[in-house]
């Protein structure tokens, strides 16, 4: 029997050097694979009848640091919320531009005036009028374009949220149908590696969408809840549910009912708000940009256009107007009514008056609006106060800060600009910490040198084994031989 158990140990030291040279490949081939858990076969001694039976092979571990990936997870969301801002800000800059370039609204303003002194110095002249007309133009036009640039990001917005949710659903969808797999081939003493490097992808690849946090269940079996508390899945997946709206004006916003939220089976979301409890990530950062920060910035720029508006509708500017009546900036062709702010910086029109295809005069710009016919052509104190009202120091809104109406729009591009920096250098540390907790992930991944070392070893181990072999074999054959 002592040679029969040489043998079935020796076999046993082949088998285990076989699995192990077997892992040792895996590892090495995906040494760059994102998401793989690098592996090791556990072994202990094989006891038949209280003797040595040889090796046994106990299974096979994926080695991960399940804290670090974690955290890892959580700073991805951060990351992203914060990256996500700083882009978007980054485009709300252009679209304002800064307050030195000439296609900002402060510059085109900045041209009116300076067109309006050399249309006061030479009232007389058609051409000076014209290009007092054509400056105010330029003024409305680069309103109506940021006005439209600011809800082409608004619907943007919109697009992103809808995409992430179809992206959640499908990674939560994947990760049940993961969970049932891996329980089932655990039942059967299967490997489950490659299982739960795919289940570890899964998440990855959207933990940049809400914070997620993994819970073991056992048996393989994992939870995902939002670091806020909100179960995503637990033996069940949810459904998120978001309704895209493909056009959106100034006037949707989530409080009028307008724009759509995240439901959870059918239900509105937790926690309060469109995001709720799914809030931290990108998703939250795409609503927040949909409904405050872009909305906020839409708004600023109507009490631009109102300041606008009002400077020029007041009787005082234009003594033939008489109160009530628009004046050279109009609301759609009507006056100016603050209960209307909202949306005016698309709806802002420079007065059919003074446009000749509409049945209106460019004198009408030296001579009053509500002119009847011609006036002194060297009369240039309606130009001059024109240009004074746009000057003068005044607050957008109650107690705040009186600048003129070049110097609202300055102030405008400079405040935008200055979120944008803010915003730049979260997501620079974002960026930093996911990096560095990046690096701590893949120093525990797989070890090429360690591995070939293993690999030596293993080699050497299945050599004295087969020498083992070898040797019984030989005795067996001079047994034989006698």
């Amino acid at each position: 029997m002592s040679i029969s158990n040489t043998l079935s140990n020796a076999l046993s030291g082949l088998t285990a050097a076989s699995r192990m040279a077997e892992v040792v490949s895996s590892n090495l081939a995906n040494a760059m694979t994102d998401g793989y858990g690098p592996r090791r076969v556990d072994l202990s001694a094989r006891i038949l009848g209280g003797t040595g039976a040889g090796v046994s092979i106990d299974g096979v571990t994926r080695m991960v640091d399940q804290r670090l990936i974690g955290d890892r997870r959580l700073a991805t969301a951060s990351q992203t919320a914060a990256g996500d801002t700083a882009s978007a800000l980054q485009h709300l800059e252009a679209i304002f531009g800064a307050a030195d370039s000439p296609d900002s609204l402060s510059a085109r303003i900045a041209a009116l005036e300076k067109s309006l002194v050399a249309a006061g110095a030479d009232p007389a002249s058609d051409i000076a009028l014209s290009d007092v007309a054509g400056k105010f133009g330029a003024v409305v036009s680069t309103l109506h374009d940021q006005a439209a640039g600011i809800a082409d990001m608004r619907e943007q917005a919109d697009a992103d949220i809808a995409a992430q949710v179809d992206s959640l659903n499908g990674a939560l969808s994947q990760v049940e149908g993961l969970n049932a797999d891996i329980a089932r081939i655990r039942a059967g003493n299967g490997d489950t590696s490659a299982l739960l490097d795919a289940r570890q992808k899964a998440i990855d690849q959207v933990a940049g969408i809400v914070p997620l946090r993994e819970i073991d269940r056992g048996n393989g079996q994992i939870a995902l809840m939002t670091i806020s508390g909100q179960t995503l899945l637990d033996g069940k997946a949810v459904t998120v549910g978001f309704t895209p709206t493909h056009t959106i004006v100034p006037e949707m916003t989530l409080a009028s009912g307008a724009l759509s939220g995240l439901t959870i089976n059918g239900q509105p979301v937790a926690g309060g708000g469109a995001v709720g409890r799914l809030d931290g990530g990108g998703l939250g950062a795409a609503f927040a940009l949909r409904d405050d920060r872009l909305q906020a910035a839409q708004t600023a720029l109507d009490y631009v256009a109102a300041d606008l508006a009002q400077r020029l509708q007041d009787p005082a500017v234009d003594p033939t107007l008489t109160l009530g009546n628009p004046g050279l900036l109009t609301d759609a062709g009507q006056t100016y009514d603050p209960a209307n702010l909202t949306g005016l910086s698309g709806r802002i029109t420079l007065s059919a008056a003074i446009d000749p295809q509409a049945g209106g005069s460019i004198q009408r710009l030296r001579d009053g609006l509500g002119s009847t016919g011609p006036g002194p052509a060297g009369d240039a104190s309606i130009l001059d106060s024109i240009r004074a009202a746009l000057a003068d120091p005044r607050s957008l809104v109650p107690g705040g800060e009186v600048r003129s109406a070049a110097g609202h729009a300055a102030s405008l591009a400079a405040q935008t600009a200055l979120q944008r920096t803010s915003a730049e250098d979260e997501a620079s540390f974002a960026g930093a910490r996911l990096d560095t907790l990046c690096q701590a992930e893949l120093a525990g991944g797989v070890d090429t040198d360690q591995e070939m070392q293993n690999l030596i070893r293993i080699e050497q181990a299945y050599s004295a084994n087969a020498k083992v072999m070898q040797t019984v074999q030989s005795m067996l054959q001079r047994l034989m031989e006698l």
